[in-house]
Parts: C-alpha cells; sequence; structure tokens
C-alpha cells in the first residue's frame, strides 16, 4: 500500500485550520477578558457561553473518536449487534437526567469544577482523593483517542501511528493552552460539522458497493455473519443493565461535562444545552451504526481486503476506517479521515482541559498555595496541560492496554465519585466520616470483582460469574451494586458519626473532622447549667 499523498495534504490542511481557529478563540477570549476572572475564563469561558456554542461543544466532547468507532464496532461484532449499542441511548439519558438534577445546584452556587462541593462538604483531603479517579480517567481516555486516531491514519493514509499521536497531541496542546475553553468550544463546532457532514458523504458510497448486501435484509437475517440487530440472551441481561446504568449515570460526574453547563450564561440555558446536546448525541451515532451494518453485511472477498474478515483477523476496533477505505473512493475515503481526526480531537482537548483544570484550580489553588494569584494558577493550569499531554501522548504508543485502563477508571469514577457528587449535593447530613468509609468500600469492592482486561481474577464472585479459559466474567450487574452500597455507606456513617459525636458516645476530641451537628446538644446543656449557677463542665468530664 502506497503513501496516501493527497489525504495526507487534506488532514494538513485540516489540522491547520483548527489550529488556526483555536488561536483565533484564544485572542478572542483576550479580547472579552476585561473586568473578568481570568482563571474563570480559561475554565468556564467567563460563564458566557451561549446557547448555541454550548449545544455544539457539549455534544462534541461525547461524539468523540472512541464513541463513533466503538458505535460501528459493536454493530458489526456477530457477538454483539445494534440491541448491544449502549452509548447512544446512554448518553442522551445521561444528559438529561443532568441537565434535570445537577444543573441547577452547581451552577446557582457558581462553581468552577465538579470538584468543588466535594471539597466544600468533605474537605480538601478527601477531594484530592476522589481526583485521582478522575484524572486518570481524563488521562487514559486522551491516550486512549490519540492510538485510536493513529491507528486509523495507518489503515487509510499507511503513514506511521507514531506521527499521527505527535502531531495531534502537540496541536490540541498548542491551541488548548492557548485559549482554554473558548478555544475548546470554537473548535468543537468545526469539527462537530466535519464529522456529520464528512460521515453521512461516505454513507450512500457504502451502501451501494457491490460487495455489500441490503442492511435491511441482513438485520434480521443470516448472511456473511450474524444478522446485525443483534440479540441480548437472558443471561447477558444483568450485564447489559449495569452497562446501561453506568452510562446513564456514570457520565455525570465528569468535569468535562460540568465544564460546559457552568460556563453557561444562566442555569436555564445550562439545562437547555444538556437536554439538546442529549438529542444531538443520539443522532450523531446514526451514521456509525449504518457503517456498522454495512460492515456486517460485506462480502470482504469481493474487496481488496479478501479474507478472512476483520472479525477474524481480530480488526474489528479498526471496522469504520476500514469500510471507509476498502468500500468507498479514495476521495470519499479522506473524507471520512477528517470525521475520525475531528472527533478524536473535539474530544481530546476537553479530556486536557477538564483534567488541567480540575489540578490549577482545586489542588493548586486549594491545597498546595492557597495565598495563589490568579496568574499562578493560570501557570499551574498550562504547565500541567503540558504535562499530561506529554504522558498522554506517551502512553498512547501502548494502545492495547490503556483501552482496558481508561475502562477501569471510567467504572471507578461511577463507583466512587457519582454517590460521593449525589450525597454532597442532595444529602447536606452527610459528612467527611462517611466519604471515606464510602471511598473504601467501593474502591475495595470494585478492585475485589475483578477486571478481565487487565488479567485480575475476582476475589469476588457474584451471582453468574462464570469462567472461560481460565477468563472470569461477572453477569451481575456488579458495578451499579458497588455504586449503590458506596452511596449507602456514605448516608449511613455519616449518620453514626454525627450521632455517636453528638451523643458523646465518642470523645469530642476524636471528631478530627469536625462533623456538622455534632456539637449541637453541648451548646445547649451548658447554657443551661450556666443559667442554674452551676460550673460549667464539659460532657467528656461528667461521663469521666
Amino acid at each position: 500500500m502506497a503513501l496516501n499523498i493527497p489525504g495526507l495534504v487534506s488532514l494538513s490542511v485540516f489540522f491547520t485550520l483548527i489550529l488556526v481557529i483555536g488561536i483565533w478563540a484564544s485572542w478572542k477570549s483576550k479580547k472579552d477578558q476585561q473586568d473578568r476572572n481570568p482563571t474563570e475564563m480559561a475554565i468556564v469561558g467567563g460563564r458566557n457561553i451561549n446557547v448555541f456554542i454550548g449545544l455544539f461543544t457539549a455534544t462534541a466532547t461525547w461524539v468523540g473518536g472512541a464513541y463513533i468507532n466503538g458505535t460501528a464496532e459493536i454493530v458489526y461484532l456477530p457477538s454483539k449487534g445494534l440491541l448491544w449499542v449502549q452509548a447512544p441511548v446512554g448518553f442522551a439519558f445521561s444528559l438529561v437526567l443532568g441537565g434535570f438534577f445537577f444543573v441547577n445546584p452547581m451552577r446557582s452556587k457558581n462553581y468552577v469544577t465538579v470538584m468543588d462541593p466535594l471539597q466544600e462538604a468533605y474537605g480538601n483531603v478527601m477531594g484530592s482523593l476522589l481526583f485521582i479517579p478522575p484524572l486518570l480517567g481524563e488521562v487514559f481516555w486522551f491516550a486512549a483517542i490519540l492510538a485510536s486516531l493513529g491507528a486509523t491514519m495507518r489503515v487509510i493514509l499507511d503513514v506511521g501511528g507514531s506521527l499521527a499521536i505527535i502531531i495531534s497531541a502537540c496541536t490540541v496542546t498548542l491551541y488548548t493552552l492557548l485559549g482554554g475553553l473558548y478555544s475548546v468550544a470554537y473548535t468543537d463546532v468545526i469539527q462537530l460539522v466535519f464529522i456529520a457532514l464528512s460521515l453521512w458523504v461516505c454513507i450512500p458510497f457504502a451502501l451501494m458497493n457491490s460487495a455489500t448486501e441490503s442492511i435491511h435484509l441482513t438485520a434480521t437475517h443470516q448472511s456473511y455473519q450474524g444478522p446485525w440487530i443483534g440479540e441480548i440472551e437472558k443471561q447477558y441481561l444483568g450485564r447489559w443493565l449495569d452497562d446501561f446504568f453506568y452510562l446513564v449515570l456514570g457520565s455525570i460526574p465528569w468535569q468535562t461535562y460540568f465544564q460546559r453547563m457552568l460556563s453557561a450564561a444562566s442555569s436555564g440555558q445550562g439545562r437547555l444545552i444538556s437536554y439538546l446536546s442529549g438529542l444531538g448525541c443520539f443522532i450523531m451515532a446514526i451514521p456509525s451504526v449504518l457503517i456498522g451494518a454495512v460492515a456486517a453485511s460485506t462480502d470482504w472477498n469481493q474487496t481488496s481486503y479478501g479474507l478472512p474478515s476483520p472479525h477474524e483477523r481480530g480488526e474489528s476496533a479498526m471496522i469504520l476506517p476500514l469500510v471507509l477505505h476498502y468500500l468507498c473512493p479514495t476521495y470519499v475515503s479522506i473524507a471520512g479521515l477528517g470525521a475520525i481526526a475531528a472527533a478524536a480531537m473535539s474530544s481530546a482537548d476537553s479530556a486536557l482541559l477538564s483534567a488541567s483544570s480540575i489540578f490549577a484550580h482545586n489542588i493548586y489553588r486549594k491545597i498546595l498555595r492557597k495565598q495563589a494569584t490568579e496568574r499562578e494558577v493560570l501557570w499551574a493550569m498550562k504547565i500541567s496541560m503540558l504535562v499530561f499531554g506529554a504522558g498522554a501522548a506517551s502512553l498512547a504508543f501502548y494502545s492495547s492496554s490503556i483501552y482496558d485502563l481508561w475502562f477501569l477508571s471510567g467504572e471507578l469514577v461511577y463507583v466512587l465519585l457519582f454517590p460521593q457528587l449525589c450525597c454532597a449535593l442532595f444529602i447536606p447530613s452527610t459528612n467527611t466520616y462517611g466519604s471515606a468509609a464510602g471511598f473504601l468500600v467501593g474502591l475495595l469492592l470494585r478492585l475485589l470483582a475483578g477486571e478481565p482486561a487487565l488479567s485480575i481474577p475476582p476475589v469476588i464472585c457474584y451471582t453468574g460469574c462464570t469462567q472461560v479459559n481460565r477468563t472470569y466474567t461477572q453477569l451481575f450487574p456488579f458495578k451499579t451494586f458497588t455504586m449503590l452500597l458506596t452511596l449507602g455507606t456514605i448516608v449511613a456513617v455519616s449518620y453514626l458519626a454525627q450521632v455517636w459525636f453528638q451523643r458523646n458516645l465518642l470523645p469530642h476530641r476524636w471528631d478530627v473532622c469536625n462533623t456538622p451537628g455534632a456539637t449541637s446538644t453541648l451548646i445547649p446543656l451548658q447554657q443551661m447549667e450556666k443559667q442554674k449557677g452551676l460550673p460549667v463542665v464539659s460532657l467528656e468530664e461528667k461521663n469521666y
């Protein structure tokens, strides 16, 4: 396969265009920065992002390279099919629920990051611990996106994946570094439009290729492989539901989501952006679904790809670029590559900005240097961008394990961070003791359930746990079960800690976290004794 010169030139033009738009947006942000907090300008765009820009950037954040590639892959896989494509519906529900329940309490208090309510409720120590899972998730996500883009360019352009990874990482880091959320938001508009137009241009050519049967016929009938509609067998229903709830609820407690909602001019606009972007995510999955159906309906022996099929070669993850390359004309496949590159960059810049925002605002400003100036915080944010970007680019060369680490980090965010955020926002009686206990319980139970992708055997085998070739699979919805146990632990331990200190079952000097309400009965009792002319004695001294 020869180097695709037109494709390489087209992609270079696209990267240059995105970089120019990002630089222009950074100039615009500096122009609008007068009389505004520079840190908030970089993190939440000065809270003046309009609905149109907010809709595009929120949708583009979720419609990334993993989203469009993964959707096509699952439709194509004989063991999965359309019924296992949960991301479009899951993300749509997530954005609707997030807008309905979470946007107003977050936006009304002018929080800057998702970690703000957690630090406010549980303190900086717990906040720094809870920062670790999303940080790892964002960095691994960035790395996985770069790895996917590198593999795609290797298929269509026949260029080294390492070159694609380095160029993409440098481009994304540069314009995010210059303009913060402004650059990310404005480039997301172009990227999302490019994704939609490019993929829809490719669909007719793929559908009409002579090697492809009618996807209407192959949806429910046996063709070159099983029907692409797929089925959900009874024994896998628990796992299906677990994955679905993970997508719906686990997609909420991420800075990438709240960064868009908190940048809106009002809570009402934030909710509207969340609702509309949910619809946008669902619609943007349609081209990938069609491409996956085409791949499942194609006789690959009639193409230059030949046999064995992509599934038999273990290349199912690359099914979208393979369809574009082997079932579409060259100029059309180049447009499709542009869509993949745009999708990758739209998610990569969000992950980079998210991780650096939390580090600068919640770790550097609130823990490491509480007297830091705004200029200092901005520099901490920019330096962390360079560090996280370089780290993600380095990890991208180990793509086989990065995806597994990303999934595990995402599950930790679901079982640890989602219940913590719910308690901090909606159950104000919870305290640091409950938060710490919930963190330990959730982390322990998730790790003890094992992770087959990382060859970690389960210590706890839930109902329906199966073993095939020394690989265990949990069919029980253990992620959601662990999340609910974490939630219950936070509430129960918080209540017990408050009661024990309040009733003096534990000495107040042990209350190192200053539990709210723990001394509520102490003050009235001392006041009563003072009114009676008795010497004021503490409850600890009375018990002694």
